[in-house]
């Protein structure tokens, strides 16, 4: 490493003015997104990411050979863990694939034993929560809220008006990409580009305790086959599931191989801990590979494995070890909201959350 991590210290954290309100009108505007799509479908889905394209089950193969700095909390020592993988896109409902917006990433590792965090006590598993951008799209958690109203009132948009926005929006920043440029907003609101979603590398965006360190976390393509998706078109005229058929033919024939990274804070002026829509510079801290994620050919997506995990299955920051404690406002605004959500979704369903313990308890 060029640089020493930081050791965590309380005062690197602090709450935002009007931080608690914040966090009560974050879980009304997600309560009204799920209310409004559990209308329109007649079941519950999440109040973000609610549509998921690929549901797979893997290992986690916690690495043997890195630097002491590294060897923290879930990855203290070498092990094998069953894990669950979905990758979704951002909305709150259910779009056809040509409405083109941001991918997600969402994880849980099962059968991690340690200290628990609050409201995780009696679990045995670590969630990891991502997205496929390495900053989070609001720098606090007031400026999230806003984010999250003006999704709320998107929700019952005609689709055809948000395809047509979204192509609009597409050519945009196809413009901005083309010299250089980028706009997280326009992503955010349906400019995605359609690419291929197993090409992509994701992100935790917002910061973790690493045991004693900080640290932000990282899934990306390890295998040939997955590497060969990066920026790989996908055609989406006619096809409203176009990103769940390309991840269903994908593991038809392949197996694949992902890296699980953690970068580590060397520096609280260039890696600010309260303000995640700040990209941590990696010539002062790379990503160290910490584990390996290998997922065999299998059927990624089906009405039984949605029922276990689009319905059984709530995915948190918060569900974890004591040692990977999320850190900064818009994670402590994030525990309240994602608790309403799952808990609306098993309320609704008859489904109740699923927190296996052990490989024999993993719903597919």
């Amino acid at each position: 490493m060029a640089a020493s991590p930081i050791r965590y210290e309380p005062a690197f954290e602090h709450p935002e003015e009007g931080e608690e309100e914040t966090k009560k009108e974050l879980v009304e505007a997600m309560r009204g997104i799920v209310e409004t799509t559990y209308k329109d479908y007649g079941y519950p889905v999440r109040a973000v990411h609610a549509k998921s394209h690929g549901l797979l089950r893997g290992e986690l193969r916690v690495t043997a050979d890195m630097a002491p700095a590294y060897r923290q909390g879930l990855f203290s020592r070498p092990g094998t863990y069953p894990v669950v993988m979905r990758f979704s896109t951002n909305p709150g409902d259910l779009l056809d694939d040509d409405i083109s917006v941001p991918r997600g990433l969402a994880m849980k590792v099962v059968g991690v034993e340690g200290d628990r965090l609050p409201g995780s006590e009696g679990q045995s598993t670590q969630d990891f929560v991502m997205v496929n951008a390495p900053v989070f799209a609001a720098p606090q958690a007031k400026k999230f809220l806003g984010n999250v109203k003006l999704l709320a009132k998107t929700t019952d948009i005609p689709q055809g008006f948000k395809k047509a926005i979204s192509a609009v929006l597409r050519g945009t920043e196809t413009v901005l990409e083309a010299v250089g440029g980028e706009s997280a907003t326009i992503k955010q609101l349906g400019g995605h580009p359609n690419t291929h979603i197993l090409g992509e590398t994701f992100y935790s965006a917002t910061p973790f305790l690493f045991g004693p360190y900080m640290a932000k976390f990282s899934v990306a393509p390890l295998s040939p086959e997955l590497k060969a998706l990066k920026d790989r078109k996908v055609n989406v005229s006619g096809r409203p599931e176009a990103l769940r058929e390309e991840v269903l033919a994908f593991f038809a024939e392949h197996d694949a191989e992902w890296e699980l990274r953690v970068q580590l804070c060397t520096d609280l002026e260039r890696m600010p801990i309260e303000n995640p829509s700040v990209q941590w510079p990696e010539k002062e801290s790379p990503y160290v590979t910490v584990a390996r994620l290998k997922v065999g050919r299998q059927p990624s997506w089906d009405e039984a494995r949605s029922r276990a995990v689009d319905l059984g299955m709530s995915f948190s920051p918060w569900h974890g070890l004591a040692a990977h404690r999320p850190l900064g406002s818009i994670n402590r605004a994030r525990k309240p909201a994602y608790e309403m959500s799952s808990g609306f979704r098993a309320g609704h369903s008859g489904c109740p959350m699923v927190e296996p313990r052990h490989a024999e308890e993993v719903p597919i």
